[in-house]
């Protein structure tokens, strides 16, 4: 059990100023906290236990015990041999630094996302996904190709759904979406005006919501039935696009598996229409 440092650090720019004192203390003094009562943390912070109380809840976690635990299990993980830092990418450095640089990066944003991603939210998106009538698939700039491959993959196992990556597309799928729909929003920072525009204009008409989101509080995940979350905490802007985009691909990936999973016999039947009518045009 782990992720509750790398939760905190992704959360505290849209905390609530008391919270995010505390959450500061937390992220300076990991080692100590996980040895203070409440109490004692509330005091070292200078907040009150009931602000402590409010910022392991609004992390989802049940409280301060289980947070305790997550960054336990953060600092135990660090110990270990795996390169648990995001590593800067200069325009100067080597080929071989590259290399290095930009698989650790994607490595450590997958790692960090399986820590704040809830095993009960994915299992609820891929039953919504699953039963759903219609599937609408929503991205802006590269979030948009992380819906477009969305598609693909669901197109394979037969299963209606559109991918739309400007407003004026989203909002016209989302006029004609209902209850048996589902819409799925993908926005690494959540704060993508057309797709909270789009994702108000389908919730209104009654479709179940999911979206994609870096961790935190943020206007796109406040629409959503079903939160996903996922992480990547370099510093670079640059390499921030590279990581937090395979770290969504990851997840899309987990959903993919696990539709396929729920109704396989069908899945491969699909998959393999699909593979002969591509072959099919390949021997014209």
């Amino acid at each position: 059990m782990n992720g509750g440092l790398i939760s905190i650090q992704e959360a505290v720019t849209s905390l609530k100023p008391s919270e995010r004192k505390a959450a500061e203390y937390i992220i300076n003094f990991p080692e100590e906290v996980i040895n203070l009562s409440i109490q004692k943390l509330s005091q070292r912070a200078e907040v009150s236990e009931a602000t402590i109380i409010r910022l392991a809840r609004t992390l989802n976690y049940k409280g301060f015990q289980e947070l305790k635990l997550r960054i336990a299990g953060d600092l135990a993980s660090q110990s270990s041999s795996f390169n648990q830092s995001y590593q800067e990418i200069s325009i100067d450095g080597s080929v071989d630094s590259f290399i290095s640089n930009v698989s650790n990066n994607n490595i450590q944003s997958i790692h960090d996302t399986i820590s704040v991603l809830s095993k009960e939210e994915v299992e609820k998106a891929i039953s919504a996904l699953q039963e759903a009538r219609k599937i609408a698939l929503y991205g802006i700039g590269a979030s948009g190709l992380i819906a477009q491959d969305f598609k693909q993959k669901l197109s394979r196992i037969n299963r209606w759904c559109e991918a739309a990556v400007d407003y004026d597309t989203q909002g016209t799928i989302s006029a004609n979406l209902g209850e048996s729909d589902v819409v799925f929003g993908i926005s690494y920072s959540g704060q993508t005006i057309d797709i909270i525009q789009s994702l108000k204009v389908a919730k209104d008409n009654g479709a179940k919501v999911i979206t994609l989101t870096k961790y935190g509080s943020n206007p796109v995940s406040e629409l959503a039935d079903i939160k996903l979350y996922t992480s990547s905490l370099e510093k670079s802007i640059r390499s921030g696009a590279m990581s937090s985009r395979i770290s969504q691909l990851n997840v899309i990936d987990i959903l993919y598996v696990g539709m396929t999973s729920r109704n396989y016999e069908e899945s491969v039947a699909a998959l393999e229409r699909t593979r002969k009518a591509v072959d099919v045009k390949k021997h014209v």
